[in-house]
């Protein structure tokens, strides 16, 4: 298995991608459907921003300081993802704008990895060997191990804002 960070963050992004399209593909009044998926994307971006947040982030903004924009832009988009996560964790799959508020997560997500795989993975590939990768890599597959699964743990969401913030 390939330790290189940013495989390892396409993997989740496959994966996220997978959860969306089976999402959109729930038949209108699939309530237990939407409601199983929807459980299953919090858990896959719990995670996945934990280790961007606490690992990708920080190394590349120490690393390649001429990034430092994008990071806290990225920073940024976490943010408005983990609100609506807060606010889908407590609703029921049959409240009126549940489904509109997945599809607005959805549309920021997407547009999220589409920047970083499009834009930002090429310049912090150019920017960082190929060891300097697969050793974030390896630091990323250790934070997924102790990572928070849904925003409900304290950790996940107060580490977020702090990062913002600092």
């Amino acid at each position: 298995m390939s330790t290189d960070a940013i495989v390892l963050l396409k993997n989740d992004h496959k994966e996220i991608l997978r959860t969306f399209t089976a999402f959109e593909k729930a038949g209108e009044k699939a309530y237990a459907e939407k409601g199983r998926l929807v459980n299953k994307m919090i858990e896959l971006l719990t995670v996945h921003t934990y280790i961007e947040n606490e690992v990708m982030y920080p190394r590349v903004r120490d690393l390649l300081p001429e990034l430092e924009d994008d990071v806290l832009e990225s920073y940024e988009e976490h943010h408005v993802a983990d609100v609506l996560v807060m606010e889908l964790v407590g609703m029921k799959p049959d409240a009126e704008r549940f489904t509109a508020k997945t599809t607005v997560l959805i549309e920021n997500v997407r547009h999220h990895i589409e920047e970083e795989e499009d834009e930002w993975f090429p310049e912090v590939r150019e920017g960082l060997s190929r060891k300097v990768l697969q050793e974030i890599g390896a630091d990323m597959i250790e934070a997924k191990k102790k990572a928070p699964r849904t925003p409900a743990e304290p950790s996940a969401l107060k580490k977020t804002i702090d990062a913002v913030i600092a």
